[in-house]
């Protein structure tokens, strides 16, 4: 942390940041973008330990937010929290969370000759570069969300990402603290196995159980034995209260108490996001009444429960790229009045090229309660034909519309929502992107 840099790498990380300042500058003035992920690209090939130049000047650390949901939600509350408290943080905030987002973030806060003047660096990471970057930016604090099957053309199984996960970490200094979710048995296992200090965060709150099982389930057997876990109550896919009856395993026990900590986002899922942000924050030493105000005026990030006013109408956008956190999003609109949803599903590199996650979906409980359905994207006529075949009876209530242009899907839906209720817009991750854009008419990336 705060390290000083030698001369000659000082002489070569000073030229890419001009480079990298110098693209950030031409890509917005031309309105190509938000530059979030090209000059820490272009920077890299001319200083290749870019990240590990940089990150060692951040006065008091690094704090890596990993996991497959959430990360950003929970990595922008906890740079809310500590801006409060006055520290300068550099922040991926836009969400791009490979290596060459993390740069380009750490890089937009340097001066023109490569010196970096923050005091915490709060970077959310994709979970399949994590062993990557953990060695140069060597973190502070890590916090580890969950682990849920996502984009099956290019990650693996969760127990694979988790076994990477902790090889790498098991090598940092043991004054890292490691702050898992108790109630995912992979990460929960996974903090057991640690040498450095461990926090975990989790539920206990049994009201809030599910009524069984989801059908989206991803890792429901002992991480040491391999036997069938014994479940209490889940909370939301395999996150819940559980024990091993063969070898003993069990939940973790969490630093705080679930139910003493209210949420302003919707959906249980934001309630994990908020213990883990808060978790962290006391380990950095914020006062709780500091972090509960912060918590009860937080505003949503861009595309995570997002509300916005458009034409008089209120519009809901609620990130939906893999069956656990599609869900989590229907429970929401399920357990609301809203009867005019929007599901728009890509295909493209940032969703996943594979959608057959669609099929492990409860769809069946939105298809359920009627209203209206319109639905939009590249792979349009995949996600109408899974509604379809949600529908249990030929009297189906449902009132489904298929619109392959997405600006016409939006005034559509739009058009079908009254006045009293909020249109809930459900995309996956580039069609969230450009629902935004359609909206406000501003890029994030």
């Amino acid at each position: 942390m705060g390290k000083k840099i030698q001369l000659i790498d000082r002489l070569r990380l000073g030229f890419a940041v001009l480079v990298a300042k110098s693209v950030t500058f031409m890509v917005r003035s031309l309105r190509l973008g938000a530059a979030s992920v090209l000059p820490g690209s272009i920077a890299r090939r001319i200083e290749p330990r870019l990240l590990q130049l940089l990150s060692q000047q951040v006065k008091n650390g690094v704090i890596l937010v990993a996991g497959t949901n959430g990360k950003t939600t929970t990595s922008l509350l906890l740079c809310t929290i500590l801006e409060r408290k006055g520290y300068r943080i550099a922040h991926n905030s836009t969400g791009a969370n490979l290596e060459n987002g993390l740069m380009t973030a750490l890089l937009e806060n340097t001066n023109l000759v490569g010196t970096l003047n923050v005091d915490y660096a709060i970077l959310e990471v994709d979970e399949n570069i994590v062993p990557k970057v953990l060695t140069p930016l060597q973190p502070r604090i890590i916090l580890c969300l969950n682990l849920f099957r996502d984009q099956l053309d290019r990650y693996g199984e969760v127990d694979t990402i988790s076994k990477r996960w902790t090889k790498v970490i098991s090598t940092l200094p043991l004054e890292t603290v490691v702050i898992p979710n108790a109630d995912d048995p992979t990460l929960s296992y996974l903090g057991q196995q640690l040498p450095q200090r461990v926090l975990f965060f989790g539920l206990n709150e049994p009201e809030q159980y599910l009524d069984a099982i989801p059908h989206a389930v991803d890792s429901i057997y002992c991480p040491r034995c391999g036997y069938s876990l014994n479940y209490q109550g889940v909370y939301l896919s395999h996150l819940g209260d559980f024990t091993c009856p063969k070898c003993g395993f069990s939940k973790s026990q969490p630093t705080l108490q679930s139910s003493e900590w209210q949420q302003i986002l919707v959906g249980l899922y934001n309630k994990y996001n908020t213990l883990a942000a808060a978790t962290a924050a006391k380990e950095l030493g914020v006062d709780e009444a500091t972090i509960k105000d912060t918590i009860n005026n937080f505003q949503a990030a861009f595309g995570r429960a997002e509300e916005l006013e458009i034409n008089g109408k209120r519009v809901r956008i609620l990130l939906s790229k893999n069956p656990v956190g599609t869900n989590e999003t229907i429970r929401v609109v399920t357990q609301s009045n809203d009867k005019t949803t929007l599901l728009v599903l890509n295909d493209r590199t940032p969703d996943g090229t594979d959608v057959s996650w669609i099929w492990d979906v409860d769809t069946e409980k939105l298809v359920e309660r009627g209203g209206t359905l319109i639905v939009s994207g590249d792979r349009v006529y995949d996600m109408a034909l899974r509604l379809c075949y949600s529908e249990k009876s030929c009297e189906s209530r449902l009132n489904l519309i298929v619109e392959e242009d997405l600006k016409q899907a939006i005034a559509t839906a739009l058009e079908h929502t009254p006045n009293n209720e909020t249109l809930n817009i459900l995309p996956t991750y580039s069609a969230m992107l450009e629902v935004r854009e359609i909206l406000t008419g501003r890029k994030i990336l």
